[in-house]
């Protein structure tokens, strides 16, 4: 009794436990400023990443548009900022960081684990933009677009016309300019120098641009050469519908255009393939988009939705702003609906093979069919209704249901992919219907769980090598479960049974974590048609995101 006492006694008495900075140099490592109003609420503005804390004051650098390739201001959000701290244990700020106007000057106590205090100053700054990159370049007559190495800043002519009076278009970073102005006729028979000034009129590039063939590596693409080309919310920035709306998300991509269809009876829009910023709304003439998909040789193809029995047209165009023209009809022969997911490799203007997934219906049935489209000298050869029942593979309703089939090849015999809901493993299927490779439980366990939603996928060629493109989108974002991107090479397709991708991104920067909307994506790869550049699209309606990387093929 007495012992319990004397034990309960000591206890009473114990000291809070002090814990030690895991920083012994600096206890302030970054300030961020957050949009409390307006059309970016929540989003970051900007970030003060902060080498040395000794100092008194600290500027916050805020973009002087936002979007930076908007001509949006930041003028009218800087007076009431949210600002957040990254401190180290037992380091402090008082009063609390809270929100604060940018424009004046915000001092705080700043004290350390030793309880040594200073005062310090909090403020906010526009900057303007220091980006001078040259994003896009093309000559207008004859129609060439440049080949841009971003590590030499060299660009590439491709052709052996005569360039001696040729105007240019360039794409150059938010806000930037370009000297000397290539709308005005000049010879690039010989190399032409251009400087790009960032918006900040200091900073600056020069890149010269050559009439020649730069020399490519023999297979796929340089990994070097991986560049990311934008990463956004797209509901605020670009009008997208909200991630609580039902959409059938498709891409397509021709020229410098990305063009996204929503299935929902709206007319697609296109984007800056390279920038992202939203240009309009393509001529979809007597069209009707249910999906989007787009060749190897420049061409975009239309598909509408097609219940049982119904007639689908798919239609091609190669320009936004062309109406499309009817490429061919038939006559969906299943008993399920077909035409929100449509792929294609090859080029329907010679060999190719378009596929369009037959979904599911709701509380209805189930779907393990797909129809495929084979293309020959320009010409559809072939319809066919392709069953992987006996494979054990079937998929429900679209869009969250559903799977994305996509070909392997031009070739029927060299097989199909796909993946969907709840099964999250992607499996290879061979010609001949029956499963060639799959995804191992374990792998997929931990590449996608029932929290997200792998049912998204793209395949094209590059440079003698065949990719696969598999986007992983979420279910639930508010619980930290964002959208993953991988790459895998065809050449071999047990490839996938490891998740041996060529290509990784298992974390993606998402901006939607408020709550759960409709899981729907999709994904895009697109060669360009002089074959030295890959470009790789995503978009993830639920988890607020839609994004770009680009690649290249050149040998350096």
């Amino acid at each position: 009794m007495t012992f319990a006492l004397i034990s309960l006694l000591a206890s009473s008495c114990v000291k809070p436990e002090f814990v030690e900075p895991t920083a012994t140099r600096q206890g302030l490592t970054s300030l961020e400023a957050i949009f409390t109003f307006g059309p970016y609420r929540d989003q970051t503005m900007g970030t003060l990443t902060i080498s040395d804390d000794s100092q008194e004051r600290f500027v916050i650098p805020v973009p002087w548009f936002f979007p930076e390739t908007s001509d949006d201001e930041t003028t009218l959000y800087m007076t009431k900022v949210r600002v957040r701290a990254i401190l180290e244990p037992n380091y402090t700020l008082d009063p609390p960081l809270s929100i604060l106007d940018l424009t004046k000057e915000n001092w705080f106590t700043y004290t350390n684990p030793q309880g040594e205090s200073r005062q310090i100053c909090i403020t906010g700054d526009r900057v303007k933009s220091a980006a001078c990159d040259l994003q896009a370049f093309s000559i207008n007559d004859p129609a060439i677009v440049g080949v841009i190495d971003a590590s030499s800043r060299r660009v590439s002519l491709v052709s052996a016309d005569d360039l001696s009076s040729c105007t240019a278009t360039a794409q150059v970073s938010a806000h930037a300019t370009i000297s000397p102005d290539p709308s005005e006729p000049r010879s690039y028979n010989d190399p032409v120098e251009f400087t790009v000034t960032a918006h900040d009129g200091v900073t600056e590039s020069v890149w010269t641009v050559v009439k020649e063939v730069p020399e490519k590596i023999d297979y796929g693409f340089n990994s070097t050469s991986v560049t990311q080309l934008f990463s956004f919310e797209p509901s605020s920035r670009i009008s997208f519908p909200a991630y609580t709306e039902t959409v059938y998300p498709s891409m397509a991509m021709i020229g410098s255009r990305l063009v996204v269809s929503f299935g929902n009876g709206t007319v697609p829009v296109y984007l800056n393939a390279i920038t992202g910023v939203r240009e309009g709304e393509i001529n979809l003439g007597s069209a009707s988009a249910g999906s989007v998909a787009s060749d190897e040789g420049g061409n975009m193809l239309i598909c509408n939705h097609a219940g049982a029995g119904e007639t689908v047209n798919i239609w091609r165009t190669a320009s936004v702003t062309d109406a499309p023209v009817l490429f061919h009809s038939f006559t969906n022969s299943t008993d399920i609906p077909m035409g929100y997911k449509m792929k294609v490799i090859g080029n329907i203007d010679a060999d190719a093979q378009i596929v369009i997934t037959n979904e599911g219906i709701a509380d209805v049935t189930t779907s393990s069919r797909f129809t495929i489209l084979t293309v020959r000298d320009g010409a559809v050869a072939s319809v066919e209704v392709k069953d992987v029942t006996a494979a054990g593979l079937a998929w429900s309703a679209a869009p969250v249901n559903n799977t994305t089939v996509v070909p392997v090849s031009t070739d029927p015999a060299d097989g199909y992919c796909l993946s969907y809901y709840s099964d999250n493993q992607l499996t290879w299927v061979r010609g001949d219907m029956t499963i060639g490779a799959q995804m191992s439980t374990d792998v997929a366990g931990e590449v996608a769980n029932g929290n997200q939603n792998a049912n998204t996928l793209d395949s094209k060629t590059f440079n003698n090598a065949r990719y696969v493109a598999w986007l992983i989108t979420s279910h639930f974002p508010m619980w930290g479960a964002g959208p993953k991107l991988y790459l895998y090479d065809m050449a071999n397709p047990s490839s996938i049974v490891s998740n041996d991708a060529v290509l990784a991104y298992p974390s993606l920067e998402w901006y939607q974590q408020a709550a759960a909307g409709v899981a729907a994506g999709d994904v895009l790869i697109a060669p360009s048609a002089d074959g030295f550049m890959m470009y790789i699209y995503y978009y993830d309606h639920n988890c607020g995101v839609i994004g770009g990387y680009s690649a290249d093929c050149i040998k350096r």
